[in-house]
Formats: structure tokens, sequence, C-alpha cells
């Protein structure tokens, strides 16, 4: 098969990202975001009592700090008895846990 102008450069182009480390994620699986099941990790809850740092660090606006504050506040006072005890973490703000409440479970 021959190959030419736009159809060879195209070829080659797609060659060379594969070769180089893949497509994006948004090229490489446009089913991620809004398609399929509906079950995107973005809409699973977290479990504050269970949940370790990289877990914690899906949440919008929870970063590497934040997320081991709020598992050393645990480790040091014990299990969560209620989302809202989470503005007890440095770190967190009324902003924060009304961006994740949602996302968020004991």
């Amino acid at each position: 098969m021959k190959l030419h102008g736009r159809k060879l450069y195209q070829t080659l182009l797609l060659s060379l990202t594969l070769l180089v480390g893949g497509l994006p994620a948004a090229q490489a699986a446009p089913e991620a975001e809004g398609g399929g099941d509906g079950a995107a990790a973005v809409d699973t809850t977290v479990s504050l009592n269970n949940a370790g740092v990289e877990e914690l660090q899906t949440l919008k606006g929870i970063g590497p700090k934040t997320a081991a504050s709020i598992v050393a506040w645990r480790d040091r006072e014990g299990p969560f008895e209620s989302v809202d005890q989470l503005m007890a973490v440095k770190g967190i703000g009324e902003m924060t846990l009304s961006r994740i409440r949602d996302r968020l479970s004991l």
C-alpha cells in the first residue's frame, strides 16, 4: 500500500507518538469522560476513615500535604464521626469541604 503526502505524515506522526509514550489520555480513551457506564473515578466516594494519602488526593483541592494532615489527624484523634469534623484538619475550610462533601463517606 502506497502512502502519499498527508497520509504518510499522519502515519509517521502516529507511529512516533505511540513509540514515544502513547496518546494523551483524552485521545486514547475518550469514552472515559462522559461515556461508558458513568462510573468514572471522579464519581466514587472516598472513606475518611479508611482512605490513604493517595486516595484522598483524588478529591478536588486535596494535595499531598493536606491528605497527609487528614491521615495524621485520624491517627491522632481516632475515626471521623462526621464529615464536618474534617474542618478540624489544617488546610480544610468551608469552601474545600463544600467542594468535596458529596464524594466523602465515613
